[in-house]
């Protein structure tokens, strides 16, 4: 099974370099193991734009889809048998990047 693992913060700044050193240490924690599928990291909110085509004509509105005190910052893609396995390593994942995660089961 495959998990999206949302990292969520609050604030602007990236990863210090302490919390950089333990995300790549996790990372390659998770290669080794055959759990790691992909990872990246985002820019903040005010870089997205929102695309809706929904009527006749597209409209582009800068800035997030929604205005939040807490916004998506990175996220992994994860294989793991199971939502138990998932979780613990969601565990592992807030631990190293020092920040709240969510974890999603794909459909």
């Amino acid at each position: 099974m495959q998990f999206l693992v949302s990292v969520i913060t609050h604030s602007t700044e990236l990863a210090h370099p302490d919390e950089q050193a333990a995300i790549d240490v996790f990372n390659d924690k998770l290669q080794a193991q055959g759990h790691w599928v992909f990872a990246g990291g985002l820019t903040a909110p005010s870089a997205a734009t929102v695309i809706d085509s929904r009527g006749p004509e597209p409209t582009l509105t800068d800035g997030p889809f929604v205005e939040s005190k807490e916004y998506l910052i990175g996220f992994w893609i994860l294989e793991a048998p199971d939502l138990d396995a998932a979780l613990e390593l969601g565990k592992q994942a807030s631990t190293a990047c020092n920040r709240k995660v969510e974890v999603r089961p794909f459909h």
